[in-house]
């Protein structure tokens, strides 16, 4: 029994680690954890079967932990779960083009001082300069700025 609870903790205690080095880099839990399995393992050995037992231990599992990483990173066993297409569009490109300043809409909410408003039969977010626009009062576009909309209300 002590055997299996030495192994099973060394085993996860590796299994959390290449968890945490391949699917969620940085230091974190999972790492933190899979380390303290592996010392938590080792410990045990030296103390159930003494330092011989323990060393070999300490060596097997370092030479273990080395394949694996080794075999993590040039294995290519990892292909399946990457992302192999990269996205080069841009949020509301083109969106804006033809909307200028002048233009008149519609509030569809209320504008708060951020809300939805119809303009050219579109429906877009706008942004007022701090004014608060009850629904469905007629606004004017101001100025666009990085995508951003700013309107004021027309009295």
């Amino acid at each position: 029994m002590e055997w299996f609870i030495v192994i099973m903790l060394i085993v996860v205690g590796l299994a959390l680690i290449v968890v945490e080095i391949i699917f969620v880099p940085g230091t974190t839990l999972v790492g933190v954890i899979g380390f303290v399995f592996l010392i938590l393992g080792t410990g045990l050995s030296f103390r159930y079967f003494g330092s011989e037992v323990g060393w070999v231990t300490v060596g097997s599992t370092a030479v273990a932990a080395g394949l694996i990483l080794y075999y993590s990173f040039s294995g290519n066993a990892w292909k399946k779960f990457s992302l192999k297409s990269a996205s080069d569009s841009r949020v509301n490109e083109g969106e804006l083009d033809e909307l200028t300043a002048g233009a008149e809409g519609q509030t569809t909410s209320t504008l708060r001082p951020v809300g939805k408003a119809e303009i050219n039969h579109k429906t877009y977010e706008v942004k007022t300069q701090g004014e608060y626009v009850e629904s469905g009062q007629r606004i004017r576009v101001i100025k666009i700025i990085s995508n951003q909309i700013f309107v004021e209300p027309i009295n």
